[in-house]
């Protein structure tokens, strides 16, 4: 009975082609209309883009991705940890090792989302260097660390909020030669905070500089502060927070990690030459020795002093 009913229903529903066009019409309706709404906020764009004396806005997506080898020294973890503390946008992953491709590197900062790469290289477990990259096409930079000192030194006495956004301060020496200025922009874009990263604060506390000096990166960050009110730029006062940091700039790639070398830096020696100059040096300490000791010898054999007349008058 109830079988018969539904089935009556069914079928006096779909004699009725009002009902079925309306449901059609109205599916029709919401496409329509959907497109049309997605249109007309593309043409919106369009026209705001176009409008004159509007600029469009750029987002600043930057993040850097902050790896270490094994091996690590406890001085370079410090300084690796100095560096996450300055950048907000950064991440951090596990250490890897470098007898590996580095061009892994480029796959783990592909799946973190990040477009620079910071890699602290440790050789020897004493010698650091340092790799800033832009990936995944580069170009990408190899410096050697040199005089680190971090922000747990007593020294460094100054303190800014962490997550604040710092003023960059480049020397003017960096436009001289054509590799320093693409340094710049690389240390540019990596140590600059995009405004809109969600982990940032909204105002400036610290300066970050970076000099030339012997053709070298001098790296120090600066507390800004002031004891009184704020008048003038006489009233601030600049106290060093930390990391203080060498870098020597070795070779840079055209690519990331890799690729055609498009500069090498001729002035450059490597800590292992200077170790055996120096382990050289203290090996000629015994062969001198050995060398003073023959001359004596045979300045003896050849002036020989003559026998004295009275040698034997006191013996018996």
């Amino acid at each position: 009975m109830f079988n018969s009913e539904r089935e009556t229903r069914e079928t006096a529903h779909a004699n009725r082609p009002d009902l079925t066009m309306a449901k059609k019409g109205s599916k029709n309706t919401r496409q329509v209309a959907k497109s049309a709404a997605t249109t007309a906020t593309a043409t919106t764009n369009a026209v705001e883009t176009k409008r004159p004396g509007k600029t469009s806005y750029y987002k600043n997506k930057e993040k850097v991705l902050v790896v270490s080898s094994r091996g690590i020294t406890f001085r370079s973890r410090h300084l690796l940890l100095d560096v996450l503390q300055l950048l907000p946008h950064s991440k951090k992953d596990a250490k890897l090792d470098t007898k590996t491709d580095r061009g892994v590197i480029n796959e783990v900062a592909d799946l973190k989302g990040c477009t620079s790469t910071i890699f602290f290289e440790t050789r020897k477990h004493q010698d650091l260097y340092l790799w800033t990259a832009k990936t995944p096409t580069g170009p990408s930079i190899k410096f050697h660390v040199t005089n680190v000192h971090t922000m747990a030194e007593l020294k460094l006495s100054g303190n800014h909020l962490k997550g604040s956004r710092p003023v960059l301060s480049f020397d003017a020496n960096f436009d001289a030669e054509p590799h320093l200025q693409l340094i710049k922009e690389v240390l540019g874009q990596i140590f600059a905070t995009p405004p809109m990263n969600h982990k940032k604060k909204p105002f400036f506390d610290h300066v970050m500089s970076f000099s030339v000096v012997d053709n070298r990166v001098w790296i120090r960050n600066y507390q800004v502060s002031s004891d009184r009110k704020v008048t003038a730029a006489d009233d601030l006062t600049l106290i060093e927070v930390g990391p203080r940091v060498c870098l020597n700039p070795v070779k840079i790639f055209s690519g990331s990690f890799g690729g055609p070398i498009i500069y090498d830096n001729p002035e450059y020696v490597s800590p292992n030459a200077i170790r055996s100059a120096i382990k050289k040096s203290t090996q000629t300490k015994y062969s001198n020795k050995v060398d003073s000791r023959k001359r004596r010898k045979d300045h003896k054999s050849t002036h020989k002093v003559p026998r004295s007349a009275l040698a034997d008058v006191f013996k018996r």
